[in-house]
């Protein structure tokens, strides 16, 4: 089975390196790094989803849930940038308030 990946130029610069410090010079060292590291990044994430039920319809599963409040979906979506900016613009005065103050 063929997959195809696409890395960022410095990350694959990085891993051909390494595979081929590790696996040697010949031909598969790539091929052999890449499926380490993904056999390692699905076994982590395999662990870290045990017990969590997903659902198989996201959809139905959160079906309800905004059902108290009296905005409807539109509504919601049209605030939903100006709530997002408001957040921005308080972290951001948060931050220049913390580089003004004076050091202890």
């Amino acid at each position: 089975m063929g997959t195809k990946i696409y890395l960022p130029e410095e990350l694959e610069k990085r891993l051909r390196k390494t595979a081929m410090e590790v696996y040697g010079y010949g031909r598969g060292s790539i091929s052999k790094a890449g499926a380490a590291a993904i056999e390692r990044w699905v076994h982590e994430h395999e662990i870290l989803l045990e017990g969590i039920d997903i659902p198989e319809d996201p959809v139905e599963a959160i079906r309800g849930m905004l059902s108290h409040v009296p905005a409807s979906g539109v509504q919601l979506q049209h605030e939903a940038p100006r709530i997002r900016t408001q957040k921005r613009l308080a972290k951001r005065n948060v931050h220049r308030r913390r580089k003004h103050l004076p050091r202890a």
